[in-house]
């Protein structure tokens, strides 16, 4: 597949698309959340109520922020560990489809049903579709070009 010149970076290497990025943050919600509900002292409580409404599966939920996190750090290092971003790409895939199955669950064994948790199930599906379906990504981690 050809891209155009502006989808390479200086060294001639694909550039990450910009919705990868977004899918980790959407991976890395919880703790972009416990940041944000810390910098509100006031509204903290509110906002973690409205997307966290069990606090027994709060910290369950940072689990999944970690691997994100890391591969934000190794994104700048993808052509130093080729073989470790490979096995990345199909973690950050199984995690999805993880949380994927996990806002399903939580959402089936609530008893109200919020849009916020139904608007976290279709981001999570579409990160899902995303990663598995996207070419550009792909060869971002396969050395493709």
């Amino acid at each position: 597949m050809i891209y155009l010149p502006s989808d390479y970076d200086q060294n001639g290497n694909l550039k990450l698309p910009w919705l990868f990025y977004l899918v980790l943050l959407l991976q890395a919600r919880s703790w972009v959340l416990l940041l944000m509900a810390g910098a509100s002292r006031q509204q903290g409580e509110a906002l973690m109520s409205l997307f966290w409404p069990d606090r027994s599966t709060f910290l369950l939920s940072l689990l999944p922020g970690i691997p994100a996190v890391v591969a934000f750090l190794l994104a700048g290092y993808r052509q130093r560990w080729p073989q470790l971003w490979r096995a990345w790409y199909r973690l950050l895939i199984v995690l999805q489809l993880a949380l994927v199955g996990w806002q399903a669950v939580l959402i089936w064994r609530s008893d109200e049903v919020s849009l916020a948790a139904l608007l976290l199930l279709a981001a999570d599906l579409f990160a899902a579709w995303w990663l598995l379906t996207n070419r550009r990504l792909r060869a971002c981690f396969y050395g493709e070009s």
